[in-house]
């Protein structure tokens, strides 16, 4: 029997109202209707519950108060009284809806366990093979001058940026895999590559606490787990989220992922960075410009050097989350000191983010701050031939702040359209060793005013001006626009 057959008229009565009560505009129900649903579902059910096991046409009877224990409820009625508590859940969630708009709900419903609304899908699934995806195409205008004045020499371009596919494989209610295929630049003939961005196995003991072990995303910032183009504003992703957290940063590891109440936690150890370069996994070592050259990617890793990375977020109200993560780990991988061949290179590399996000009421507002200092930079620059303003950051330091606002939040549409703002600031040698300079144009602000529009929530048109200034006076000015789908 179904759960609306199974409340009988009073089903009937709650699919009117529904079907009144339920605009056609992202608003939620209104507080009449959720009430008036409440009070037909509690009536419905007791009044089935009394009137089970009758005859047709029987009258109800008394039960007898004359000593006798009052009758156990029925098993069918205890089905039923768990029904009606799961669509009472569904009502509550109606009314946060209504304070603080739909679309904070469904993005909250979306992800799972640390991923986004596509690369999450195999979690939701009963059992068997689960297929996902998402791309984005690019398109970039660059400015024929640069900040001083001088010629850029750079063209446009168009680009079939990213292509995904998501393929997972549900085992049961316990164990899952879970990976992602990416497909860069339309062709591998002119220039683009085929990747896996993450596999790896999860296995779940309860809801609070699971072990997962394969190709893993790093637990960092916003974008390196979440980053499907419908999802973020910003026709590219942050710098700070390039250089300092250099997404997308995937490495071999194990660890512990899961959720406690409102908060939400994963920790993993993981092959650390490849600080030099040029051992088998083909990385290009850390550079004046940041990290990013330091990433393995799973790819023939060296492991000589491991390191541990963690993450906690909090929802304290729906709509808000706070979190924080950090990285710390030897990035030398076994080689030996270029000064002291009896003792090895260890460059200690330590990373620490911190990031908020509100969305709620039409409104996406985003910020973080990311913090990395080396040691052993001296070193690193001698191991690497690293001269002058090429050294590599002793300390690097970025962030931004992102505000956005869907206009149409009020008007009876599924469309939304979210002008937006970002500015950024970024410095990868913020501090650099005694005997080297910092080249001026790692210091670097970036101002993104831009508008995205949705359709569907599953598709965004996105266009942004980026005004770009550095230190040296050689920032370029672009306008990008995008198209991004995830499904």
């Amino acid at each position: 029997m179904g759960t609306w057959g199974g409340i009988g008229a009073g089903g009937v009565q709650l699919r009117s109202i529904l079907r009144a009560g339920r605009p056609r505009s992202r608003g939620a129900l209104g507080v009449q209707s959720a009430c008036a649903i409440a009070g037909v579902l509690i009536s419905a059910v007791l009044a089935g519950s009394s009137a089970r096991g009758q005859e047709p046409g029987a009258s109800s009877p008394v039960p007898e108060t004359t000593g006798e224990a009052f009758p156990q409820p029925a098993p069918q009625d205890t089905q039923e009284l768990a029904r009606l508590r799961r669509q009472i859940e569904a009502i509550t969630r109606e009314l946060e809806e209504l304070k603080l708009g739909r679309e904070v709900v469904a993005a909250a419903d979306t992800g799972l366990y640390g991923l986004g609304p596509a690369a999450s899908k195999v979690y939701r699934a009963r059992q068997g093979v689960s297929i996902g995806g998402y791309g984005e195409f690019v398109y970039e205008n660059l400015a024929s001058e640069n900040e001083s004045g001088a010629p850029s020499g750079q063209l446009s371009s168009a680009d079939a940026l990213r292509g995904i596919v998501y393929v997972g494989y549900k085992f049961g209610d316990r164990l899952l895999f879970n990976s992602e295929i990416e497909f860069e630049h339309g062709s591998t003939e002119q220039g683009g590559s085929t990747s896996v961005e993450f596999a790896y196995l999860d296995y779940r003991l309860s809801d609070r606490f699971g072990v997962r072990g394969g190709l893993l995303l790093t637990p960092m910032g916003f974008l390196n787990e979440l980053h499907e183009p419908p999802i973020f504003l910003g026709t590219t992703r942050p710098e700070t989220e390039r250089a300092i957290i250099p997404s997308t940063w995937r490495e071999n590891g194990i660890g512990v992922f899961g959720e406690a109440g409102k908060l939400v936690y994963r920790a993993y150890l993981i092959n650390s960075f490849d600080a030099v370069g040029g051992g088998s996994s083909r990385a290009a070592g850390f550079s004046a410009s940041g990290l990013r050259g330091g990433r393995q990617n799973g790819a023939r890793a060296l492991a000589e050097d491991f390191a541990g990375v963690a993450r906690v977020d909090v929802t304290p109200v729906l709509g808000l989350l706070l979190g924080t993560s950090v990285y710390y780990g030897q990035s030398g991988q076994g080689r030996p000191h270029p000064t002291d061949r009896a003792v090895t290179l260890d460059v200690p590399t330590f990373i620490w983010e911190g990031h908020a996000q509100y969305r709620a009421q039409g409104f996406d507002v985003r910020g973080l701050l990311a913090v990395a200092t080396l040691d052993e930079a001296v070193a690193l620059n001698v191991a690497k031939g690293l001269k002058g303003n090429a050294s590599v950051g002793e300390r690097l330091v970025g962030g931004y702040l992102q505000l956005g606002y869907d206009v149409l939040r009020r008007l009876a549409t599924e469309h939304q359209l979210i002008p937006y703002v970002r500015y950024e600031a970024l410095n990868t040698q913020a501090s650099v060793p005694s005997g080297f300079q910092a080249n001026p144009a790692n210091d670097r602000a970036i101002i993104s005013l831009g508008a995205a529009w949705k359709p569907i929530p599953n598709v965004v048109v996105k266009g942004d001006y980026q005004i770009q200034r550095n230190q040296a006076e050689t920032g370029l000015d672009r306008l990008v626009v995008a198209l991004g789908y995830l499904f």
